[in-house]
């Protein structure tokens, strides 16, 4: 397993000033992005980027809730509770608590096909991999230990093994992230964003 640590992540302050995106990873395929994961610190209301052929996966990971108003509809986004929508859906987002941080996983449908599940302490067990894909694990909080490996939180572990041993105290969390490559004719590039 590979981890990727807090402190190694880049801020990348938006343009329109209302926050801050972090990059984890992406993976490529001939130089285009199949998938990316990344932090977002989202500091005041506003619009989101249109990502249009891109399906996406918010999950609030600390902080508050937030409202994302559609042309049709509200969404609650609420802490630790992905929820997945269309990349190029006009989305305004209305913080209800403050400013707020989330965890977005965008894919591209034609490639591959992405999950978010949220796993809470007390646990012990082990996770597998897809088979055709990648599974990354993202900490939320406490000190989880995989493959007998304490991670903090903040921290991201990139699973390259079949499967790993997961242990997660009662104030454990993590967010496990699934991508299952489609098309095993393309090779998808996995690379993890550091300084």
């Amino acid at each position: 397993m590979q981890t990727l640590k807090f402190g190694a992540l880049i801020d990348v302050p938006w343009k329109n000033g209302g926050g801050v995106t972090r990059s984890i990873a992406k993976g490529l395929y001939l130089d285009q992005p199949a998938w990316t994961l990344s932090r977002a610190d989202v500091s005041q209301d506003g619009p989101f980027s249109d990502f249009a052929g891109m399906l996406r996966i918010l999950t609030v990971v600390s902080g508050g809730t937030m409202t994302l108003d559609t042309p049709t509809s509200s969404i609650e986004a609420r802490t630790w509770e992905p929820i997945r929508f269309d990349g190029g859906l006009k989305v305004y987002a209305r913080l209800a608590n403050g400013p707020l941080t989330d965890l977005n996983l965008m894919f591209d449908p034609q490639s591959c096909e992405g999950e978010v599940l949220t796993r809470r302490g007390p646990l012990i067990g082990d996770l597998t991999r897809p088979d055709n894909g990648l599974m990354v694990l993202h900490v939320l909080s406490g000190a989880p230990e995989i493959d007998g490996v304490a991670v903090a939180t903040g921290d991201t572990v990139f699973v390259t093994t079949p499967n790993v041993a997961l242990t997660l105290t009662e104030d454990a969390a993590l967010l496990e992230i699934r991508l299952t490559y489609l098309d095993q004719s393309r090779a998808i590039r996995l690379c993890i964003a550091e300084r």
